[in-house]
C-alpha cells in the first residue's frame, strides 16, 4: 500500500459522524503564550469594530465557553468556533474585509516591481519562493501591524533558518501534480508570482472553506486572478488550518493524488507537519516564538521545510 492510500485510510479512522468529526490536533504543544495571543487578537477585533459594553460581555461569555479548559488546547476548531461568535456578535460577516482588499493592493504593487526584476537574478525560481515566504507575513490574526516592502527586501538575500529549497526546486521538475495550500489574502498575490514563475504544468490551489480570520477564501483567490495560473479548489472548511478530518472529499481527492505539495504559513504548519509526509514543503516566518521554539530556529526565522 502506499504512503498516500495508508495516510488516507488513517484520516479516515478519525473521521465521526457529521455532527461529531474528530478533529485533527495540531503538533505544536500545549503552550499559554496561544492563548495570550488569541485574546490579543480578539481584543483588537472588538476595538475596531467599537463594542459595546453589551456585546463585549456577550462575546465574554462564548470565549469562555470555548476556552474553558484555560489552556491552548483549543486546536483550529475552536479557532473557527470563537471566529464564528465573534462575527455574530459583531453583525459582520468578513471581519478582516478592509485588511484583506489592502493587503492585496499593496501586495499587487509590489507583484508590479519585483514580476520583471525576477529574471535578472540567477535563479528566478528559488527568488519567487523567498517572496512567497515574505507575503507569510501579512497575518492579521499575529500581527496588527507589518511591514511588507521591509520584508520583501529582507528576505531576498536572508540566510533562511531551514532551507529545503534546493529539494523542492528539483521536486517541482518532477512532479505530475502540485498542490499549493493557501493562506493570507495578500499573501496570495506572492503565490501567483510564484506558480507563475515555477511554470508547473499542473497546478491547483487550495483555499479555505469560507470566512476566518485573513485566510484566503475563493473569492479572494479569483480577485487577484490566481485562478488564471492554478485550478482554484475550496478546501470545504473555515477554520485558520487544514483540518483533514474535516475537508471536503474533493480537496482530499487533489491531496492524496498530489505528487508535491507547497503548504504555506504558520497555520497549515500546525495543522499538518506531523504527518511526517515528503510530498509537503512548508514556507513560512517563524512569526511566533511556540512556532519558532518547536522548529528551534529563531522567531522572525524564513524557512523553506520538507516534511519526513
Amino acid at each position: 500500500m502506499s504512503f498516500n492510500e495508508n495516510m488516507k485510510n488513517e484520516i479516515e479512522k478519525t473521521k465521526g459522524t457529521e455532527n461529531s468529526k474528530s478533529i485533527y490536533v495540531s503538533p505544536l504543544p500545549t503552550d499559554e503564550r496561544c492563548l495570550s495571543c488569541l485574546r490579543n487578537s480578539y481584543e483588537r477585533l472588538m476595538s475596531k469594530f467599537e463594542f459595546s459594553e453589551e456585546q463585549r460581555q456577550r462575546f465574554q461569555i462564548q470565549y469562555n465557553r470555548i476556552t474553558e479548559d484555560g489552556t491552548i488546547k483549543i486546536g483550529h476548531k475552536k479557532q473557527r468556533e470563537l471566529s464564528a461568535e465573534f462575527r455574530l456578535v459583531a453583525g459582520v460577516d468578513d471581519l478582516y474585509a478592509e485588511e484583506k482588499a489592502m493587503s492585496n493592493r499593496v501586495a499587487q504593487g509590489l507583484y508590479n516591481i519585483w514580476k520583471p526584476r525576477l529574471e535578472s537574478f540567477a535563479s528566478p525560481e528559488l527568488i519567487s519562493l523567498r517572496l512567497a515566504i515574505a507575503g507569510n507575513i501579512m497575518d492579521y490574526g499575529i500581527h496588527h501591524e507589518f511591514d511588507l516592502e521591509k520584508t520583501v527586501n529582507s528576505v531576498i538575500t536572508a540566510q533562511l533558518a531551514i532551507d529545503d529549497s534546493a529539494k523542492l526546486l528539483e521536486a517541482v521538475k518532477c512532479s505530475e501534480k502540485l498542490l499549493v495550500i493557501g493562506d493570507n489574502a495578500g499573501e496570495i498575490v506572492f503565490d501567483k508570482l510564484m506558480i507563475e514563475t515555477l511554470k508547473h504544468k499542473s497546478v491547483y490551489y487550495a483555499v479555505r472553506g469560507g470566512v476566518v480570520l485573513n485566510d484566503v477564501t475563493e473569492k479572494d483567490a479569483y480577485e487577484v486572478g490566481i485562478n488564471r495560473v492554478a485550478t482554484v479548489v475550496s478546501n470545504g472548511y473555515n477554520a485558520p488550518a487544514t483540518v483533514l478530518s474535516a475537508c471536503s472529499q474533493e480537496f482530499l481527492d487533489h491531496f492524496y493524488s498530489a505528487d508535491l505539495i507547497i503548504a504555506k504559513g504558520q497555520g497549515n504548519f500546525e495543522s499538518l507537519y506531523s504527518l511526517g509526509d515528503p510530498r509537503i514543503y512548508h514556507l513560512l516566518m517563524a512569526k511566533c516564538h511556540v512556532v519558532a521554539e518547536h522548529l528551534d530556529v529563531p522567531k522572525g526565522s524564513y524557512i523553506i521545510v520538507r516534511q519526513g
